[in-house]
């Protein structure tokens, strides 16, 4: 079974997990905190739990969350200017995510070859 690099696993254990903490701090004391954990941050949890033991699954489904949390950053930080600063955060921390999560394969693609 493949495994996701240390160095990668590790940038995307934290990535996962600011993005979890942005998450619990934007929507704390929201009246559907409790609908949003289980949107936002439980996946996040999960995900870090299977990044953090090189799962290559865990990465790859790490990637795909972070296009939607960057599709909803920026659908937020256009509709909302309230919670710009918050959505702004998101956006940015979820293309840092999608590129942690592919980060084996572009090098793999673009390295140097041996």
């Amino acid at each position: 079974m493949l495994r996701v690099e240390r160095p990668p696993r590790l940038l995307l254990s934290a990535t996962l997990a600011a993005l979890a903490a942005l998450y619990l701090a934007w929507f704390h004391g929201d009246p559907h905190f409790v609908a949003a954990m289980m949107v936002f941050v439980l996946p996040l949890v999960l995900l870090l739990g299977g990044a953090l033991l090189g799962s290559p699954k865990a990465a790859f489904w790490a990637g795909v969350l972070g296009l939607l949390l960057f599709c909803h950053g920026v659908m937020t930080a256009w509709s909302e200017p309230g919670q710009r600063p918050f959505a702004l955060a998101a956006t940015a921390l979820s293309v840092l995510l999608v590129f942690a999560s592919s980060w084996p394969g572009l090098r793999a693609r673009f390295g140097r070859r041996r």
